[in-house]
C-alpha cells in the first residue's frame, strides 16, 4: 500500500474512527441515562400527584366524618320530608336547623359539587335525600342503586368511604369528570345502617395538581392521566383521551400492578416514555407520558454537531493529506523510485534537491551516497581489471614453460630431418601466439582469437600428427565482435590435454560460435574420454582463493591452484564472470566415454566499445 494511503488509515484508524465510536459510546450511554434520570424524576412526580390526590380524599373524608361525628346526617334521615304543610313547629325547626348545619358543614369545604342520600327508611320520594342539587341530573333510585354491585361493596366497607372515578359508574355519577365519595351512614348510639351519603367533587383541584407539577421544561409535551386497572383513562386534565382504554393509544401490553415502572414505546403514533405508579389504597394508576423526541432533543443536537465536527476533521485529514502529506509522502516516493533505478543498474540518476526541510537534506544524503558508491564501484572496477591483467599474465606464464620447451624441441627434430618449410611455418605460428600473449591489450576480435587459437592447433598437430583433427565453424559476421584475449585456447588446450589423453582413436575438435538473444554462444565439443561426477565438481567457479595480503604469494597460490584444475578453465570462467558479471561464464557438460562439450556464454558488441557504458553490464 502507498505510503499516503497508510498514514491516511493510520489517522483514520488511530484518531477519527476512536473519536467517532467514543462519541457514540458517549451519545448512547447519555441518550441511555436521559431516560433512566427522567424515570427517576417521573417516579418522584407521580408520587407527589398521588400525595396531593390521597391529601384530597382524606380531607372530604374527615368532612363527611365530622357530618357523622356531628349526627348532622343522622338527623336528615330521621327528619320527615320537608314538603309536608303539617309539620309542627317544632319538627319545623329541628329539620332546618339540621339542614342549615349539614350545608353550612359542606359549604366549608367549596370543592363539593354535589351531595345527597340514600334513606334506608324511607318511602317513595323519602328514599332520596338531596343536599346539593345538580341541574339536568336525576340520581339514580335506590332499587336499582342496592342492586349493584357497587352497593355490595359500600356495604362490604362498613362505613369506609368509596371512592368512585368519572367513567367508572355514570349512571350514578353522571357524565362529568368527577370524583364521588360513596360510604354508610350509621346511626352513632346503636350502630344501625340508616343511609348512603354519595358526595361529588369538583375537579378542579385534580387540574391544579396535575397543571403544577409538569416535569422539567415547560417545552416538553408531558401529559397525566389517571388510570383503572382494566385500562380505562379516568381522568385526563387535557380532556383529549377522557374514557377511552389506553391500550388503545400504545402498543405494549401494561401491567398495572403495585409500585412504580417505566419504559420506552409508542403513545398515540410518537415515541414517548410511559410512567406508571399505582396509588395505595386505591384502584387506579398515575400514567404520564412525555415525548422521547422533547426529552432527547439536546442530546440530538449534541450528536449532530458531534457528526459535523467528525466530518470537519475528516475534511481536515483529507486537506492534510493533500496538501502536507503528499510533500513527505511525495518525496519518499521520489527517492524509492530513485532507489528502483539504481537496483535496475542506473548508478548515474539522482534525486532532485527541492526546499529547505527535512525531506531535502534526506535527497541531498542520498546523493551523496551514490556518489561514494560511484566511487568506490570505479575502484572496484579499477581493481578487477588489474586483477583480469594479472590473471591474464599467469597464463601467458602458464604457455610458456613446458609448451616453449615442447615446442622448440618439435623445431630441433624438424631441424635435423631438414624439414626448412615446416620449421619455417611453426616458428611462424610460435612467433604469433606469442606475439599475441604479450601484447597489452586486454580485448581482442574474435578474429584474432581464433587466428591465435589456429596457431595454436596447427603447433599441437606438428606435435601429434594422428593424435586429432579439429574444425572451426564461426561465421564471418562476428569476426569484428570483441573478446577477451586467451579465452579458447585454455579450453581448447584442456580438451586436448585431457580429453584426447590415452585414447586409442582418433579426437575430434569442433569449435562453434553463434549469436543469441545479444550473446555469442562459443562452443568446444570434443570426443575424449569425457569426466564423471567427481570431476565435474571440481569445477567451482568464482571461489574466492584467498583475501588480502602479499600479491606475490597470492599469486604463486592462485597458479598452483589453476594447475590442479587443469589448464585455466576456472580463470577463464572467473575472468568472464568478472568482467561481464554474473549472467556468464562458461557451462560444462561431460559423461564418461561421451566426451565433453564447454560453452562459453559472453555478451556481444564490437571490439573496442565500452561494455561498461553500454549497460551490457549490470
Amino acid at each position: 500500500m502507498n505510503l499516503r494511503y497508510k498514514l491516511f488509515t493510520a489517522f483514520l484508524g488511530l484518531i477519527i474512527i476512536p473519536l467517532f465510536i467514543l462519541g457514540m459510546i458517549m451519545f448512547f450511554v447519555t441518550y441511555n441515562s436521559i431516560e433512566k434520570k427522567y424515570s427517576q424524576q417521573s417516579e418522584y412526580s407521580l408520587k407527589a400527584i398521588s400525595y396531593s390526590i390521597s391529601n384530597v380524599f382524606k380531607d372530604m373524608n374527615n368532612v363527611t366524618d365530622n357530618g357523622i361525628a356531628t349526627s348532622v346526617f343522622h338527623m336528615a334521615l330521621n327528619a320527615e320530608d320537608p314538603t309536608k304543610q303539617d309539620l309542627t313547629d317544632a319538627e319545623q325547626l329541628s329539620l332546618n336547623n339540621s339542614q342549615r348545619n349539614f350545608r353550612s358543614l359542606l359549604y366549608n369545604h367549596p370543592s363539593i359539587s354535589y351531595a345527597f342520600l340514600y334513606n334506608f327508611n324511607g318511602k317513595g320520594n323519602s328514599e332520596i335525600v338531596s343536599i346539593f342539587n345538580k341541574e339536568n341530573f336525576q340520581p339514580l333510585s335506590y332499587d336499582t342503586f342496592k342492586g349493584s354491585e357497587l352497593y355490595q361493596e359500600v356495604m362490604k366497607l362498613n362505613g369506609v368511604p368509596k371512592w368512585v372515578a368519572p367513567h367508572e359508574y355514570p349512571e350514578l355519577t353522571g357524565t362529568e369528570p368527577v370524583f364521588t365519595q360513596i360510604r354508610l351512614v350509621k346511626e352513632l348510639s346503636y350502630f344501625q345502617n340508616i343511609g348512603i351519603l354519595v358526595v361529588q367533587i369538583k375537579n378542579w383541584e385534580f387540574e391544579s395538581i396535575f397543571r403544577n407539577l409538569k416535569i422539567g421544561d415547560s417545552s416538553q409535551k408531558l401529559s397525566f392521566m389517571l388510570v383503572n386497572d382494566n385500562g380505562m383513562i379516568l381522568f385526563d386534565p387535557d380532556g383529549e383521551h377522557d374514557g377511552q382504554n389506553i391500550s388503545e393509544y400504545t402498543p405494549k401490553k401494561i401491567q398495572f400492578q403495585q409500585g412504580f415502572q417505566s419504559f420506552r414505546t409508542q403513545f398515540d403514533g410518537e415515541r414517548s416514555i410511559l410512567s406508571v405508579y399505582h396509588l395505595k389504597d386505591y384502584p387506579w394508576s398515575l400514567v404520564s407520558v412525555t415525548s422521547w423526541g422533547a426529552l432527547s432533543h439536546e442530546v440530538t443536537v449534541f450528536a449532530r454537531w458531534f457528526v459535523g465536527v467528525i466530518l470537519l476533521c475528516l475534511l481536515a485529514a483529507i486537506i492534510f493529506n493533500l496538501f502536507f502529506m503528499n510533500r513527505i509522502t511525495g518525496g519518499i516516493a521520489v527517492i524509492v523510485r530513485f532507489m528502483r533505478r539504481v537496483e535496475d543498474g542506473d548508478l548515474t540518476s539522482r534525486v532532485e534537491e527541492r526546499g529547505n526541510d527535512e525531506m531535502t537534506l534526506l535527497a541531498k544524503g542520498v546523493n551523496d551516497l551514490m556518489n561514494k558508491i560511484n566511487s568506490l564501484f570505479r575502484r572496484v572496477q579499477f581493481e578487477q581489471r588489474r586483477k583480469n591483467q594479472a590473471e591474464l599474465r599467469l597464463l601467458q606464464a602458464q604457455i610458456k614453460p613446458h609448451f616453449l620447451f615442447n615446442t622448440l624441441e618439435s623445431i630441433n627434430v624438424l631441424a635435423v630431418q631438414n624439414e626448412g618449410r615446416k620449421v619455417s611455418e611453426m616458428v611462424y605460428r610460435l612467433a604469433s601466439i606469442l606475439r599475441i600473449s604479450i601484447q597489452e591489450r586486454e580485448e581482442i576480435t574474435l578474429e584474432e582469437e581464433i587466428t591465435h587459437l589456429r596457431n595454436y592447433l596447427d603447433i599441437q598437430k606438428f606435435r601429434f600428427e594422428d593424435l586429432f583433427d579439429y574444425e572451426i565453424e564461426i561465421p564471418h559476421e562476428l569476426h569484428s565482435c570483441g573478446i577477451l584475449k586467451l579465452t579458447l585456447q585454455p579450453l581448447v588446450e584442456n580438451s586436448i590435454q585431457h580429453g584426447f589423453e590415452g585414447i586409442e582413436y582418433k579426437g575430434r575438435l569442433i569449435i562453434k560460435c553463434w549469436e543469441r538473444q545479444g550473446n555469442l554462444i562459443l562452443r568446444i565439443e570434443d570426443n575424449g574420454i569425457g569426466m564423471g561426477p567427481a570431476q565435474l565438481s571440481k569445477f567451482q567457479y568464482m571461489v574466492n582463493d584467498g583475501g588480502e595480503g602479499n600479491d606475490e604469494a597470492a599469486l604463486e597460490g592462485h597458479v598452483k591452484h589453476l594447475e590442479r584444475r587443469g589448464l585455466g578453465v576456472r580463470s577463464v570462467a572467473d575472468r568472464i564472470r568478472i568482467e561481464y558479471g554474473e549472467l556468464y561464464g562458461i557451462f560444462i557438460c561431460s559423461s564418461p566415454g561421451e566426451g565433453t562439450v564447454i560453452q562459453c556464454v559472453i555478451p556481444k558488441y564490437m571490439q573496442g566499445e565500452d561494455h561498461y557504458a553500454k549497460g551490457i553490464i549490470s
